[in-house]
């Protein structure tokens, strides 16, 4: 009787463990997003039901492996605002008559992009590249109006308009450290097939994509010609007009590792120069009113290097409000922008306000976050430094410069009131 109650008890143990373990959330792994899918109204909700989405909240990041893979290509971007078109990818779970329509999106604000294996802005992608992301449903309440398509049409995936991530297949193979091998390559009908390469095994099947008269090819330091590809090599490139007519078109091809790694070094420059004339982006995570000290927790998406910038020290006079008589000269300092969830700041050469930087510690990584926090004293607290909002920071060595006018919002809240 003992061993029947004590199996009994391990079989009850293993369930709550299992039931603990599962996601309580809707996964990629539940199926495929259908054009009968609704929002449940939790009143009508039952038992075997498939889970919600995970529905973001506002200031906490999401947790891992609650986004929706949706992959497509970039037809239309507004980088100012962060937004963005995907004509979403076709698949066997569409019907032939919601094939091709878009989705509109716009990048969270801890949201990253990815170009040439590198972190990018919206600006450095080309229209016309296969992008793949990681989606989340727009709040219940956004009343964003969808583009006009025929018979108003609309993709499955329609809902998941707020973006965690979205990167060109260079950066999806390369971060997971896979390569295309080159099985056959015929220029006459500008053919080349290839199998995917996992840890140096094969893939799944080898597939053919097409070569165009324009495909960019790069060898070593050098830009090649197409009758540099050859069988054997192992490659890594970008496609557009996938799923249309096949796996795609190859727009660029990397031959090898000293090409890929020249186009990664040269984004990872372009961002880190992005990232230093525009601020590092964050949100406040906590605010001392008596003390007047602004805690900042980073976003990820960004160079780590750039965080080590934090600690540098500029002995110049900042002048009020960014130093007092009892700071430190040599210690680190910086000024704190308001901004949008765009990331697009007001007047960021007027508008700083900071001091010192009292403490730069590492926080537990979580999806999103840059796994660095602040602690800033300043002279003056701006509206925008309450807890959830969106701020950009400017270590004390990094100049500022005033950013092209359409970047500025000041001026134009009133159209967005």
């Amino acid at each position: 009787m003992r061993t029947l109650i004590a199996l009994w008890f391990l079989f009850v143990s293993f369930s709550v463990l299992q039931a603990a373990d599962k996601p309580r959330f809707r996964t990629d792994a539940d199926g495929p997003v259908k054009a009968t899918d609704k929002r449940s109204n939790p009143k009508d909700k039952k038992a075997d039901d498939k889970p919600d989405w995970y529905q973001l909240v506002d200031g906490e990041f999401p947790p891992e492996g609650s986004a929706h893979a949706i992959s497509g290509e970039l037809i239309q971007v507004d980088h100012l605002e962060r937004r963005f078109q995907l004509r979403v990818d076709r698949s066997d779970s569409q019907d032939r008559g919601i094939m091709d329509l878009p989705l509109v999106a716009a990048m969270l604000p801890y949201g990253s992009i990815w170009y040439h294996g590198a972190p990018a802005a919206l600006q450095d992608v080309p229209l016309g590249t296969h992008l793949r992301g990681l989606f989340y449903q727009a709040d219940p309440n956004d009343k964003t109006p969808l583009p006009d398509t025929a018979h108003n049409r609309k993709t499955p995936e329609w809902q998941f308009r707020q973006c965690f991530r979205i990167e060109d297949d260079f950066s999806f193979h390369a971060r997971q450290k896979q390569l295309w091998k080159i099985d056959s390559v015929d220029l006459a009908v500008r053919k080349l097939t290839a199998t995917l390469q996992v840890d140096g095994q094969p893939s799944g099947q080898p597939k053919q994509f097409e070569l165009l008269s324009s495909t960019r090819v790069f060898q070593s330091n050098t830009i090649a010609n197409l009758k540099s590809i050859e069988p054997g090599q192992s490659v890594l490139f970008n496609l557009t007009w996938a799923t249309l007519y096949g796996p795609g078109r190859i727009t660029e091809v990397f031959l090898d590792e000293s090409a890929r790694e020249l186009v990664t070094a040269n984004q990872l420059e372009q961002h880190r120069n992005h990232i230093r004339e525009r601020g590092l982006p964050g949100w406040v995570t906590a605010v001392d009113d008596d003390k007047q000290i602004v805690t900042i927790t980073f976003f990820g998406g960004v160079d780590p290097k750039l965080f080590d910038e934090l600690s540098g020290i500029n002995e110049e006079p900042q002048g009020w409000p960014f130093s007092f008589p009892e700071d430190d000269p040599k210690a680190p300092k910086g000024g704190i922008c308001v901004a949008r969830k765009t990331l697009m700041t007001y007047d960021p050469v007027n508008d700083r306000k900071g001091g010192n930087i009292l403490e730069i510690k590492k926080v537990p990584l979580a999806p999103g976050s840059g796994g660095v926090q602040i602690r800033v004293k300043c002279g003056m607290l701006l509206e925008g430094y309450r807890p959830r909002r969106i701020v950009r920071f400017y270590p004390a060595t990094w100049k500022v410069n005033a950013l092209p006018l359409e970047e500025q919002f000041q001026g134009r809240e009133v159209l967005f009131e």
